[in-house]
């Protein structure tokens, strides 16, 4: 069984997934995207989450919050780098409570737990993407202190876009 970690909320203990949480994990995600109106972005499944977080070559981790023994709420995240700063950093992938359990301090639980994470690594800062139109959660990361970075355009390639610009690279030689 996983290492619970204490909360100072009495019900509520977190621990850090393991293998045996795939299936767990993709239920949350898919929840997540469900409130996101993105279910029809995700493409996950259990044997992709489990390679990608507890595979050779993990790429992220993940804490499940666990109200009662239920599991309610997670958080995935992965280091990064800030060649400004000079140090690793946190990005947070994604942060889910159950809309039935929220109002209880566990998203607040969560996001401090990663930032005495962050601290114990040596990071020099987390940073996250939230979709414009949740002004709940805005609300909630400003009232813990987290600042908007409304100079900045978050870009992506998905996996067409990448293979399409990987074909214009070419090596030169013959």
């Amino acid at each position: 069984m996983p290492d619970r970690i204490p909360t100072k909320i009495p019900e509520l203990t977190l621990r850090f997934a393991e293998a045996s949480d795939a299936d767990l994990l993709l239920r949350l995600i898919r929840e997540l995207a469900e409130y996101e109106k993105l279910s029809h972005d995700v493409v996950a499944d259990v044997d992709t989450i489990r390679e990608s977080l507890f595979g050779e070559g993990a790429v992220a981790e993940a804490v499940i919050a666990e109200y009662e023994g239920d599991a309610v709420g997670m958080a995935v995240f992965f280091h990064n780098f800030s060649t400004f700063v000079g140090r690793r950093g946190m990005y947070l992938e994604d942060i889910y409570v159950n809309p039935d359990y929220r109002g209880k301090g566990i998203g607040e639980t969560l996001l401090a737990y990663l930032a005495k994470l962050a601290k114990d690594r040596d990071c020099g800062r987390i940073e996250w993407s939230v979709l414009d139109w949740n002004e709940p959660a805005i609300g909630f990361y400003k009232k813990l202190g987290a600042e908007a970075m409304d100079d900045w355009t978050v870009f992506r390639l998905g996996v067409d876009g990448i293979a399409r610009l990987a074909e214009r690279f070419d090596q030169g030689g013959s």
